[in-house]
């Protein structure tokens, strides 16, 4: 829900800034803080400040940060970190402890479309339950509630939800990001990967994902690369099918057809699964449309993903 980007008030905004700010974006987070570090090593001077400010803000906007708060701080000698500074008056906002502590933060758990990935299939051994079968997990969107119609992804078979175990306790209603056991009123084939949403707003069923990416890994991502794509509790075989672009982080521009990411790289791919994916944009579901890629051989992550435009949709077409 919030970042801190700490920037040195010697050096400015440099192209680590400019990484840091990009991940922010791409990641949604809608509160992103400027620290702007070592104050005092610049003589407490505003100007140096507001020029920093000015420039990261402009730069942060442009990849659709929504909200942006710049901080003048000293961290070596207290300076706006919990107290007000005496060298800084100048300045009249918050410091980052009242930042933090005042910043709305959290979610509508009725405003997101619920989706529950199965973990684990609870199949109660002995006389006293007779024939139960539940599915445990942790639901990471929206609301369940008893009687609710769902369906089953990726099979597309349809039931209505008989009941919810919380903490031991029948609930008659749960939310994210609650871990909880779902009975439904029909005996379906559902394993551990399969994805409970309801029939009225369910995700996108798909073998083929585009996505935004940033490569994590030492070694590079190719096209034609074969991976592991790990996606809620599911993972499956896939491939890159292409690399489309990166995003040059100095003035945002595209670099077309780069063929592989090299570590730090966000870019775009195209990806190509061995078994369907029930999967969100991330834009809208940040639990279900994120995922992760993974080396076959050795178990390296190599990619954070997010379906869809991940960004805003200015900075890809720009």
């Amino acid at each position: 829900e919030l970042a801190v980007v700490l920037v040195d008030a010697r050096n400015g905004v440099v192209e680590q800034t400019r990484r840091h700010a990009a991940v922010a974006a791409l990641l949604r987070v809608p509160h992103v803080v400027l620290a702007v570090n070592k104050m005092d090593l610049v003589g407490y001077d505003e100007s140096v400040f507001t020029r920093i400010a000015r420039q990261f803000t402009h730069y942060a906007g442009e990849l659709g940060v929504p909200e942006i708060t710049a901080i003048p701080v000293s961290a070596l000698t207290g300076d706006n970190v919990v107290a007000a500074s005496a060298h800084m008056g100048w300045y009249g906002g918050p410091t980052v402890m009242e930042h933090l502590e005042s910043v709305p933060v959290g979610f509508d758990r009725d405003s997101a479309e619920a989706r529950f990935p199965v973990q684990y299939v609870l199949r109660p051994q002995g006389s006293g339950h007779p024939g139960h079968r539940g599915y445990a997990g942790q639901i990471t969107a929206g609301a369940f509630r008893v009687g609710d119609p769902v369906v089953v992804l990726p099979s597309g078979r349809e039931s209505v939800v008989a009941g919810i175990g919380l903490l031991g306790q029948a609930v008659e209603t749960a939310w994210s990001p609650q871990s909880v056991s779902l009975r439904l009123a029909d005996d379906l084939d559902v394993s551990r990967g399969d994805l409970i949403a309801p029939v009225a707003h369910p995700p996108v069923v798909t073998r083929d994902v585009a996505a935004t990416v940033c490569h994590l890994a030492d070694r590079p991502l190719r096209t034609g690369q074969r991976v592991l794509l790990k996606h809620t509790t599911r993972t499956v075989r896939a491939f890159v099918a292409s690399v489309p672009s990166t995003l040059a982080l100095d003035d945002l521009s595209q670099r077309p057809a780069p063929a592989r990411l090299e570590t730090n790289d966000i870019g775009r791919v195209h990806i190509r699964t061995a078994e369907p994916l029930a999967l969100d944009d991330y834009a809208e579901s940040r639990s279900t449309g994120s995922f992760l890629l993974i080396d076959q051989v050795d178990g390296t992550t190599l990619c954070a993903g997010m379906a869809g435009d991940a960004f805003t949709d200015h900075v890809w077409a720009s």
